[in-house]
């Protein structure tokens, strides 16, 4: 079975290490250096990544990383179960809810950017979550 890491670019290490334990209730794991840290408590565990910003985002590519608001194919869901705290949290935080929260069938979303730019969504589940789309 293969084990899922989900990392994320930030600029500021410690800034990102507070804003993910205080917004999701994540838990610090290893420090590996002074540019990357573990992040334990959802499904996988999460590693922060400090680069700076204008350094190359892979070797030979010409974007470079910029922590301005960005999109990016693959972005990350949090479950939740009181959306709305977790939203206020995320925003004390420094994060942006970029629309209205969306009612769904199976729930609610809050589709958020970190305070580096990254996006990602927050998704409260009612009933079956994502199965009450698919019928009895």
């Amino acid at each position: 079975m293969l084990e899922l890491r989900a990392c994320i670019d930030v600029e500021d290490l410690d800034k990102a290490i507070a804003f993910y334990t205080q917004t999701l209730g994540l838990k610090p794991g290893r420090r590996l250096g002074s540019d990357w840290a573990e992040l334990l408590g959802a499904t996988s565990p999460i590693d922060l990544l400090a680069r700076p910003a204008g350094s190359p985002s892979s070797p030979g590519a010409s974007t470079v990383r910029d922590y301005r608001r960005h999109w990016t194919p693959v972005h990350l869901d949090f479950t939740v179960t009181d959306l709305d705290a977790v939203v206020q949290r995320a925003r004390a935080a420094g994060a942006t809810l970029e629309r209205d929260i969306q009612e769904q069938k199976w729930g609610r979303m809050a589709n958020m950017a970190d305070p580096f730019g990254n996006g990602f969504c927050l998704l409260e589940f009612r009933g079956r979550g994502y199965d009450e789309i698919v019928g009895a």
